[in-house]
């Protein structure tokens, strides 16, 4: 957790995480800051890179994505530059949303959407398949999403009295944008 933050920090940060679209206004009352000081807290938040960017979540069943996949992915480690052909060609694969790294067995995880399963095998062969150094992948499916990560971090508020630097992030409070 970036040390330098403060108790309005993390408030702020909880607002702007349960809704992006408030105004500076409506931010600026809710930490108890005029809206000058307060602009000037969320540009230096960003400037910092604890507030890396502002985006709408989509819901992907509404737009036709019915699949959602998990895939464990293992390839040949010949070297590095074949490791980056790989990494390289997943990344400009617009249904992988995900693309993790990983420890264990496998090499990478990458989430994928896909309209159908139809569409999904398809992908499958035609890309997924063919990168470069691909010795195995491993589908798992969502079957339910229970919870989904797009938002939603940690963001512990320090009890009164208590600095930033003393609060361990241990609490799964997200701050609300009505707290005070």
């Amino acid at each position: 957790m970036h040390n330098d933050l403060d108790r309005t920090d993390l408030q702020l940060l909880g607002a702007l995480q349960d809704n992006a679209r408030l105004t500076s206004g409506e931010l600026a009352q809710m930490a108890h800051l005029s809206q000058s000081p307060c602009w000037r807290r969320v540009k230096r938040l960003e400037d910092d890179g604890v507030i890396s960017g502002y985006h709408a979540m989509l819901n992907r069943r509404a737009l036709g994505f019915g699949v959602m996949a998990f895939v464990m992915v293992g390839i040949d480690h010949q070297n590095e530059i074949a490791s980056r052909a790989f990494e390289d060609a997943v990344v400009a694969i617009p249904e992988v949303v995900m693309f993790h790294g990983i420890s264990g067995p496998e090499d990478f995880l990458l989430v994928v959407i896909a309209k159908d399963l139809d569409a999904y095998s398809d992908l499958l062969q035609r890309k997924l398949h063919r990168l470069p150094g691909v010795r195995h992948a491993h589908t798992y499916f969502s079957l339910q999403e229970f919870k989904g990560q797009v938002g939603g971090l940690p963001v512990p508020v320090p009890a009164p009295g208590v600095s930033s630097s003393e609060n361990a992030p241990t609490s799964a409070t997200t701050v609300a944008a009505s707290s005070p």
